[in-house]
């Protein structure tokens, strides 16, 4: 057990991770939720396990949604069908690489929970002002990743609109098509037996879309103040950094000079950590020449 451990840390610790921190957490969540199921329903107890989730999944309800408000954000990281955890993590992984590629994890992280918050607000709305709902409410609640990855998903498309990947049968095909494709899929089944889940579906393609055409068009990121919430949650199992320097005194008033002069330098873990930061959020690409030069220096420590 302590090696599985283990390997979970080593995994989760390796940089510019946030993609695959993602993953683990919704896969570790579904088979701690799956175990818990099993052996209370063997045990007699499955009242008091679907009382459980009733704690983690989104109510629509707005009254009991206001005694539980942290539904808001647990649903999202909450799956009990396989298939379902299964087809979402693949449409995760697959279209977050892209966005990682040109924007590095950070945005991945921001963007994947945006979505579920917008998703989680948009079926609370809906179902609490449309008649269409009203004999519903009541009993309806809500999980699973989808609104989180629709926002991945349409984002990557917003973002390189004639990327092109292969598909079995359709060859390359650019991901706006299959993005568009995937929108039109939960508008039609809006009002269906998951119009709930295909609502909060819509609402994470549209935050997806306006986050990543506000980056691409206008350069104005209005998921910027979430950054630093994305940093802490990539942090969350990371051992401090190994490099353990300190900026000399005799250097602090001729830094530039002496940094190209001596491969020896000591630079400020401040400093580093901010560079590593960057990193985490926008990819090594983003770090100017100065920044990349520190960061070499003190790898040598």
């Amino acid at each position: 057990m302590n090696g599985i451990f283990n390997d979970f840390k080593s995994t989760w610790n390796r940089p510019n991770n946030g993609l695959i921190q993602l993953i683990l957490i919704n896969v570790t969540v579904f088979f701690a939720v799956l175990l818990t199921q099993v052996i209370m329903t063997f045990a007699g107890f499955e009242e008091i396990y679907l009382e459980m989730m009733s704690y983690l999944m989104i109510p629509a309800d707005i009254h009991q949604f206001l005694y539980k408000p942290w539904t808001l954000f647990t649903y999202f990281f909450l799956h009990e069908a396989p298939f379902h955890l299964l087809f979402n993590m693949l449409f995760l992984y697959w279209f977050g690489n892209i966005i990682m590629e040109f924007k590095g994890p950070g945005k991945v992280i921001t963007l994947y929970i945006l979505g579920g918050v917008a998703g989680g607000l948009f079926y609370l709305l809906l179902y609490n002002t449309l008649p269409y709902f009203a004999g519903d409410v009541a009993g309806s609640r809500m999980l699973g990743a989808s609104a989180g990855v629709y926002a991945i998903v349409v984002g990557a498309a917003a973002l390189v609109p004639n990327y092109r990947v292969n598909l079995l049968f359709f060859g390359s095909v650019a991901i706006k098509y299959i993005a568009a494709v995937y929108v039109v899929f939960s508008l039609a089944n809006s009002t269906g037996g998951n119009a709930g889940g295909n609502i909060a579906h819509l609402a994470g393609a549209a935050i997806g879309f306006f986050y990543m055409s506000n980056i691409n068009r206008h350069n104005i990121d209005f998921g910027n103040w979430f950054s630093g919430i994305g940093r802490k949650f990539s942090n969350l199992f990371k051992r401090p950094s190994k490099i353990k320097v300190t900026h000399k005194a005799e250097y602090k008033t001729n830094y530039r000079y002496n940094a190209k002069a001596s491969g020896n330098i000591e630079v400020d873990q401040a400093v580093i950590d901010s560079i590593l930061d960057k990193i985490s959020e926008s990819g090594y690409e983003s770090l100017t020449k100065e920044e990349k030069e520190k960061l070499f220096n003190a790898s040598k420590k």
